[in-house]
């Protein structure tokens, strides 16, 4: 199986910055396709961003031009740079990934989750 752990949430004051990682481990070939959601109290999980392992990102309307999705492929590790924090980004951070296993099958392994809050 393939697991993964998220590290970085935590308390930031609007407009600040913070990052969060995901690492996966476990026995897989690579990462194909890493993604992070969020669920903010009383709301559903949503998207947020989705980067390839090739390299092509995406992003929900509501974080472009503020956050970044990257990985390091090497490192099995893929992070999310948020920057100019807004109190509407206040939510559990959840990381995913389809891992490519040596069985040539696909598995898709979720983290489990890390708060973030902005507030002053």
């Amino acid at each position: 199986q393939v697991q993964l752990v998220e590290s970085g949430g935590g308390l930031v004051q609007p407009g600040g910055s913070q990052r969060l990682s995901c690492a996966a481990s476990g026995r897989m070939l690579s990462l194909n396709v890493m993604s992070w959601y969020r669920q903010a109290p009383g709301k559903e999980r949503d998207l947020v961003a989705t980067i390839t392992r090739g390299g092509t990102a995406n992003y929900a309307e509501s974080v472009k031009g503020r956050f970044t999705i990257s990985s390091d492929d090497a490192k099995n590790t893929f992070y999310l740079q948020m920057d100019s924090l807004k109190p509407e980004d206040t939510a559990v951070y959840y990381c995913k990934a389809e891992a490519r296993l040596y069985n040539n099958a696909y598995y898709n392994a979720w983290g489990q989750g890390t708060q973030v809050t902005v507030s002053s």
